[in-house]
């Protein structure tokens, strides 16, 4: 089989139709399959380094927003980013997090 590598496939979407009366080749399903391949990977992409997780510890949140130890500290001790200590550790609910981001989100990004 004579395929390039790594081509951008067209969405499965924007294929013709194909009617049962019609003969599927290895070919085809070849194609199919490195086109299924590439969507699930571009769908996977959106989600890459997004925790699943409900709490986070701080080294975690530092690595998100890539601030300083100190930075989140002042966070923390000014009241902007929520915390939950437990022993030594201190938590941070990534619900949270994402609602301090939105609501500092600055106007002229919002979308319409």
């Amino acid at each position: 089989m004579d395929h390039p590598s790594n081509p951008k496939p067209k969405s499965i979407l924007d294929r013709p139709r194909i009617y049962r009366e019609q003969l599927l080749t290895v070919d085809d399903l070849f194609e199919f399959k490195i086109q299924l391949l590439y969507e699930i990977k571009c769908m996977l992409k959106e989600y890459v380094g997004q925790p699943n997780k409900k709490w986070l510890k701080s080294h975690e949140v530092r690595k998100i927003l890539k601030i300083s130890a100190g930075t989140l500290h002042s966070l923390r001790a000014n009241g902007t980013l929520p915390s939950t200590k437990i022993g030594n550790i201190v938590f941070y609910d990534i619900e949270e997090i994402q609602r301090v981001l939105q609501s500092r989100k600055d106007p002229a990004e919002k979308p319409k």
